[in-house]
């Protein structure tokens, strides 16, 4: 059960090795090959790995990147590089020469573990034409044969921890965002812990759940699930790749509780669950639970309708702030349709007008936030004057409102705003109307240059199963919704696929490129 002393630890280290003591036996870790690891066999593996790093001259000031899929070797080197206090540098397995290249120069890494070939990429190769294009210095070291190993006998002390203000940088991760390069968004120990704890306290876990890690551990969300799976003892399954129908399959197996990721695997599921009505595709399933973008509020109750459990319990965050807002199963169901959900425990959320004045409940403006979970600024600190304004409040470029209850829900972000004949639009109002059509699996809205109007609406949309959304069709549906002519889009694409971040958010950016071409 979750411990509230657990909170207290400084490091991440000092979290599993308390949770080790805990529930040595308890298991901590499912594989699609049928491995299991106990929490305290996942202390015992880390503690041999560091060894071998340490053997290998890393240190508490070593700087280390690693480019892994989402495994057991991942959790255990990134958590054998805590336990050292080394500077790691998760890089998502997604991310090729530029990315790769740009982070291994900025860091100034003296390692780079990758995972030899994996998924027909030869990421050895990669990362050497990374490391020429951008005159990186990294060793890359290939994985494929398994992590280094050692003596746990021959380990330097246990750095020990410190106040949350004294907390050295330890996490660098990399977020495209809209900027030209990518920026490096710097974590120590506590403010990821801080950001699990607060996700830890909405989703109200206990050991006996079983989760699931089908997204990039090396995102953002890796260490904020498993400081969750920490404080409240449960295990997760872990996936390489999400394969829908395998993915399920593994699922029934261990029995999981929860699922999700981002709205692209809660349509997923539905997907799936559609092929076979009336019967349960995961019948364990309790909740399902993400973040990573924007949720249409229909989602909520076609979850809850089709494939059983509490719903969809969506959260808010990002790379410079882990946890903002998350949703629990105890909340009710307009909360959970309607919101990003509650501010988490630790956090204070200021919603800020666009003519700087501070919001009223109800009132649209920018989120900013303070807590110990904010990031201590970016690698290049000439952007830090631009993220924090002058109250020392990180401006995060979301649009929001906050509720009487207290709730968040998101209306879109200040770059997201089309703005057509001088006219501020909404691209998150279009999509959460267009989401409900029953030919739309998936959508985004777009503002594409347009000489005449500045910028023009175009959905994307990717159809579900049966005959493609028209035109006519779509035009039809939003005005009998009520929708502004305005806010109408003017233009309709449809894909098969979309552009993808890390966690399965959309790229817009990606998006605008292809079709204002």
């Amino acid at each position: 059960m979750s411990n509230p002393e657990l909170q207290n630890s400084q490091t991440l280290w000092e979290l599993v090795d308390r949770r080790a003591d805990l529930s040595p036996d308890h298991p901590m870790l499912f594989d699609a090959s049928g491995e299991t690891v106990t929490f305290g066999a996942f202390r015992d593996r880390a503690l041999m790995t560091a060894a071998g790093l340490a053997a290998m001259g890393i240190d508490d000031t070593t700087r280390v990147s690693w480019q892994l899929p989402t495994s057991v070797d991942a959790v255990v080197l990134a958590f054998a590089l805590a336990r050292l206090g080394s500077i790691q540098n998760p890089i998502i397995h997604l991310y090729k020469e530029r990315e790769v290249g740009f982070a291994l120069s900025q860091t100034n890494s003296s390692f780079f573990f990758v995972p030899g070939t994996w998924n027909e990429i030869d990421f050895v190769a990669m990362a050497e034409r990374a490391k020429e294009q951008f005159g990186a210095v990294a060793t890359v070291i290939d994985t494929s044969a398994g992590l280094p190993v050692g003596d746990p006998a021959t380990l330097p002390a246990v750095p020990q921890g410190t106040s949350p203000e004294k907390a050295p940088v330890k996490w660098i991760y990399y977020t495209s965002g809209s900027t030209a390069e990518p920026k490096g968004v710097q974590h120590t120990d506590q403010t990821l812990i801080a950001g699990g704890w607060g996700l830890a306290r909405a989703l109200d876990m206990s050991p006996s759940d079983v989760g699931s890690i089908a997204f990039p551990f090396s995102h953002i969300a890796g260490p904020d699930y498993l400081v969750t799976m920490l404080i409240h003892g449960f295990p997760a399954v872990l996936l390489e790749k999400f394969i829908p129908v395998e993915a399920i399959a593994i699922f029934n197996r261990h029995g999981v509780t929860m699922v999700g990721g981002a709205t692209a695997f809660y349509v997923a599921y539905l997907t799936e669950q559609r092929k076979q009505p009336g019967q349960a595709i995961i019948p364990t399933l309790r909740l399902m639970s993400g973040g990573g973008g924007p949720k249409p509020p229909n989602l909520h109750k076609e979850v809850q309708d089709e494939i059983g459990g509490r719903g969809i319990v969506h959260g808010y965050g990002m790379t410079e702030v882990p946890m903002i807002a998350q949703g629990s199963p105890h909340d009710s169901d307009d909360q959970l349709a309607h919101t990003d959900g509650a501010p988490v425990e630790g956090i204070s959320v200021r919603i800020v007008t666009l003519d700087g004045d501070v919001a009223v409940p109800g009132q649209e403006g920018e989120v900013r936030l303070k807590g110990p979970m904010v990031f201590r600024g970016y690698t290049n600190p000439e952007l830090d004057a631009d993220a924090f304004d002058a109250e020392g409040w990180f401006r995060t470029g979301d649009l929001a409102v906050m509720r009487d209850d207290g709730y968040i829900s998101l209306t879109g972000r200040l770059k997201d705003v089309i703005v057509r004949k001088g006219e501020n639009i909404s691209a998150r109002e279009v999509e959460d109307l267009l989401s409900a059509h029953e030919k739309v699996a998936e959508i985004a809205v777009i503002g594409l240059p347009d000489p005449e109007r500045g910028e023009m609406v175009c959905a994307v949309v990717m159809n579900a199963a049966g005959d493609a959304l028209t035109f006519e069709e779509m035009v039809a549906y939003c005005k009998n919704a009520g929708l502004m002519m305005q806010k109408i889009p003017e233009r309709l694409e449809l894909v098969t696929e979309f552009p993808r971040a890390g966690t399965g958010k959309i790229v817009k950016k990606d998006l605008k490129a292809l079709f204002s071409s």
